[in-house]
């Protein structure tokens, strides 16, 4: 059960710590670094983070002031390697931790409605994330929550091939 006194907020350059936030991520990312699996979470600098931050749109989640999750949904990504990305009818999310102590609580799931709510508001038909092919228990987790294979991409740098994952989307309802 997620803590009730958490709240989610955008992101803001300048209120929320952007080390702060590469710290959440190296320590949620952990357990994939000692898969031998090198995300780019596993040991980005304050930089690659706030560049991240800011090239999406970024939620975090706070306990009193401290933040204990994140997540960027990027709209846009024309310019990206990934095919299944720069369709313009899918938007697609990455930079998602939450902190080991907050785990399995159902914050991650509520970060994730709250993109897909981004996503729908924008007109995208799909919602995209890729993880490493290895990282079954990933992978098992967004299936369960509708996602489906759609691609794998050999990122550059990256030392695993990944999966590309997305979900159909329903449009919301025009207001009359």
């Amino acid at each position: 059960m997620i803590p009730p006194a958490i709240r989610i907020e955008p992101f803001r350059l300048g209120t929320h710590s952007v080390s702060e936030i590469t710290g959440l991520l190296h320590a949620a990312y952990a357990p994939l670094l000692a898969m031998g699996l090198k995300f780019t979470a596993t040991a980005q600098d304050d930089d690659v983070t706030r560049r991240r931050l800011t090239s999406g749109q970024a939620l975090v989640a706070l306990r009193a002031e401290e933040i204990v999750a994140t997540v960027t949904y990027y709209p846009d990504s024309a310019g990206l390697a990934c095919p299944w990305y720069r369709r313009p009818e899918v938007g697609h999310f990455g930079q998602f931790g939450v902190k080991p102590a907050f785990q399995g609580r159902g914050l991650g799931s509520r970060l994730l409605r709250l993109v897909e709510g981004l996503a729908q508001e924008g007109g995208k038909a799909e919602l995209a994330l890729d993880t490493s092919e290895k990282a079954l228990h990933l992978i098992e987790f967004y299936a369960k929550k509708g996602f489906r294979e759609v691609e794998r991409v050999q990122w550059e740098g990256i030392n695993y091939r990944s999966v590309v994952l997305s979900k159909k989307l329903s449009l919301p309802a025009l207001q009359s």
